[in-house]
């Protein structure tokens, strides 16, 4: 089968793990909005042209006659369909709730740099920026981290569930990734209780598909106009 994926062309943003799971499995897919057009096509589905689905924002995906939004569900569904799933359905249970919570974990990044208001700029809202920006360092991000910790210690195989990597594991890989770009101190900081995590990231990296993909034109690069932003101030 092949995908559709419809995400904001120049950054990675939440598009990004569906995306990472499409090349690490070698799908077949489309890109659209990076195609020529494929904003005006992203644009009609948005304004309610497809009768399946109205999604609020992007990331969404076209499966055959399916349509979904959310980059969570459209994750786990590409696991499933693409043998990057745990097998059992309380593994892919499992599997669904860490998503999840990579998911609430994703928004708390995002709202270091945009706490007060989405729609506004960060410049706007600095003094809240560094408030917030502080409890994620001192209590959510090491919270966070150790959970994953500890659901790689519990899988006992290097992973977050089951046996083998999994799409769990590569937005894992894509957090941790993230991190490293924009709280590169912080996160330095916490390294040594969280090595399981960093051998899981180190492992992903190595995955063949993976590894062409991330060493291509085709993975944008970080930056200031993405989720994981690098501002010193907030990183001291």
């Amino acid at each position: 089968m092949g995908y559709e994926l419809y995400y904001w062309p120049g950054i990675q943003g939440r598009g990004e793990i569906p995306r990472l799971i499409l090349e690490d499995a070698g799908a077949t897919y489309r890109d659209v909005a990076r195609e020529p057009g494929g904003m005006k096509r992203m644009d009609r589905v948005l304004a309610g042209d497809e009768p399946a689905l109205l999604p609020f924002a992007p990331p969404f995906l076209r499966a055959g006659r399916l349509w979904l939004a959310q980059s969570a569900l459209i994750a786990s569904y590409l696991g499933e369909q693409l043998d990057l799933a745990p097998r059992t359905e309380q593994a892919r249970l499992a599997a669904r709730t860490l998503m999840l919570t990579l998911a609430d974990f994703i928004d708390e990044i995002h709202d270091t740099h945009h706490p007060v208001a989405v729609e506004k700029y960060y410049a706007e809202q600095k003094s809240a920026a560094a408030q917030r920006a502080t409890s994620f360092r001192e209590a959510r991000m090491p919270k966070f981290l150790r959970y994953l910790e500890r659901n790689i210690e519990r899988a006992g195989h290097g992973v977050l569930v089951g046996r083998t990597v999994t799409y769990v594991d590569l937005a894992a890989f894509q957090i941790v990734a993230g991190l490293r770009y924009a709280f590169p101190r912080a996160f330095g900081r916490r390294a040594k209780q969280v090595k399981q995590l960093l051998a899981l990231h180190d492992r992903v990296a190595r995955r063949p598909a993976l590894a062409a993909y991330l060493a291509s034109d085709r993975r944008e690069p970080f930056s200031e106009h993405d989720i994981w932003r690098r501002y010193p101030e907030l990183d001291p």
